[in-house]
């Protein structure tokens, strides 16, 4: 019977999308242009490339990728906070336990780490942030080129 429910949990998380989330291999940026229903851009840099999809509501989200094929960054501006979850993936719990300890206070969320850095801020129609994972910038690359 246990073997029977680890077989079928597998199958269930093998239909489950694939997000190219903060961390994980770019192959799914696609996904996220469809989920998104956005047009997709792609820039080509020194080290690194940017997929760039931006939505029919005007967000602009940016998917930053190492020559290795994982991304390390990702950036939005918006009219509304993106789908963190998805875009973060596994540092999302980070930023959600974060957040809900800053709630009283308000302003910015900032995050910095040894190994994830984020930062949110705006204000109602105008949302911007970034997060980052310095152990997964490529060589000669600055966090400065997440934008």
């Amino acid at each position: 019977m246990i073997t029977t429910l680890r077989i079928l949990l597998i199958l269930m998380m093998g239909v489950l999308p694939a997000w190219a989330a903060l961390g994980e291999y770019e192959g799914s940026v696609s996904l996220d242009q469809q989920i998104l229903r956005g047009e997709i851009r792609e820039e080509v840099h020194t080290g690194y490339k940017v997929h760039q999809i931006i939505t029919p509501g005007g967000a602009v989200i940016r998917e930053y990728v190492s020559p290795e094929g994982k991304v390390f960054a990702i950036s939005w501006h918006a009219h509304f906070l993106p789908n963190l979850p998805q875009l973060l993936g596994s540092y999302f719990p980070r930023v959600q336990r974060s957040a809900q300890a800053k709630v009283q206070h308000g302003g910015p969320l900032a995050i910095q780490t040894g190994d994830f850095v984020y930062f949110s801020g705006g204000r109602m129609m105008n949302y911007h942030g970034s997060a980052y994972v310095p152990g997964l910038l490529p060589k000669n690359i600055t966090a400065g080129v997440v934008r």
